[in-house]
């Protein structure tokens, strides 16, 4: 989680230069937790990691601090996912979203919503996967982000596949070959059309 008002754990702290942010991280047990389990899920040992965000989670909402429970949350749910148990990490993303949403920090929210969408697929939950999906998409046209768009597209064509949706799927691609061909990238603009007529064909 990394944005506006939800800093990365690892960033918190004074902004002076100071040692003061180290002496806290060293003081602060949560913190100790919650950068132990970053490390023990960056070594795939996604049980003990889930254990120090646990504990590290308990240390923020101790200490009232929602910019850590959030960041704990998030991180729960990644190792959830790592270890398949996607309903467990849908709960915890949602929980880490709330308050996202509340501190209205988008960026951090958006986030989230690609993780539970990658849920939902996975539970085959493909109309609450594709609910998402479009608010996404929605998102990045707002904000006039053809890549992000592009990005959330191509696994909204995956989703209409898993469903039978083909005609969808198509339409899916090319719309992601004219956004390409908007920006004169004539190799991919071709190879989305070639998507889009292959699947019809099928």
């Amino acid at each position: 989680m990394v944005s506006g008002n939800i800093q990365p754990l690892n960033s918190l702290g004074p902004m002076d230069g100071s040692q003061n942010a180290k002496v806290d991280e060293v003081n602060d047990p949560a913190r100790q937790d919650y950068i132990k389990g970053r490390a023990q899920h960056s070594a795939g040992n996604y049980s003990e990691a889930a254990l120090s965000f646990h504990n590290a989670l308990k240390g923020f909402e101790e200490q009232g601090d929602e910019q850590g429970i959030a960041n704990a949350l998030d991180r729960i749910g990644d190792t959830c996912m790592a270890k398949e148990e996607y309903e467990i990490a849908l709960e915890n993303f949602k929980r880490s979203l709330t308050i996202c949403e509340k501190e209205d920090d988008s960026f951090s929210a958006l986030s989230l919503h690609k993780k539970m969408a990658a849920c939902y697929r996975k539970l085959g939950r493909f109309t609450e996967a594709l609910e998402l999906l479009y608010d996404m998409i929605e998102h990045y046209q707002l904000t006039k982000n053809p890549k992000g768009v592009v990005e959330i597209l191509l696994v909204t064509a995956e989703v209409y596949v898993q469903q039978g949706r083909i005609s969808e799927a198509a339409d899916a691609y090319r719309t992601i070959s004219s956004i390409h061909a908007n920006f004169k990238h004539q190799r991919l603009a071709k190879e989305f059309a070639g998507r889009a007529d292959a699947l019809v064909q099928e």
